[in-house]
């Protein structure tokens, strides 16, 4: 019996160049700089005290993250108006994903740390929106992940709703 072989394959998201070539200053916090220009960073709700942005390396379509204005990297570093205002965001963020994309589910979490998965210093939460199904063969055989819609068309759909 002969063992099966898994072909190699590609899938065109041209895109996604300007992410991969652009080059990083690892020393620049990217949500204190997204906050400077929020446009270009796909920022789509700017609060007094948190922001929200789509994040540019999905793990799904609508992949959106909440993070505090303030660099800060501890849930126990945030003072009250920043905790009461993120979780606000959280709160209007998952209705306007509900009212735009019609997820069937969440993922939310926080990274807290490098050995809980963190690679930014800057406290942030994910948001993933689901549906049943949204697994499919991909990931598991050729570790890719599909995203269905552009950035830039996600942005437009959701800064419509921006209320700040």
């Amino acid at each position: 019996m002969s063992k099966a072989k898994i072909l190699s394959s590609s899938i065109w998201a041209p895109w996604r160049k300007h992410y991969i070539n652009r080059k990083r200053d690892t020393k620049k916090c990217i949500f204190c700089t997204a906050i400077k220009n929020p446009k270009k960073n796909f920022v789509l709700q700017n609060k007094k005290f948190s922001c929200s942005m789509l994040n540019i390396y999905p793990y799904n379509n609508g992949h959106i993250l909440v993070f505090p204005k303030r660099h800060v990297s501890e849930l126990s570093q945030l003072n009250e108006n920043e905790i009461i205002e993120i979780n606000k965001l959280l709160i209007e963020t998952t209705k306007i994903l509900k009212s735009v994309l019609k997820p069937q589910g969440y993922n939310i979490g926080i990274n807290l740390g490098k050995a809980a998965g963190a690679s930014l210093k800057h406290l942030h939460i994910h948001i993933v929106p689901r549906w049943k199904g949204d697994t499919n063969f991909m990931p598991v055989v050729s570790k890719i992940k599909v995203i269905s819609e552009s950035l830039e068309s996600l942005y437009n759909k959701f800064k419509k709703y921006d209320k700040t």
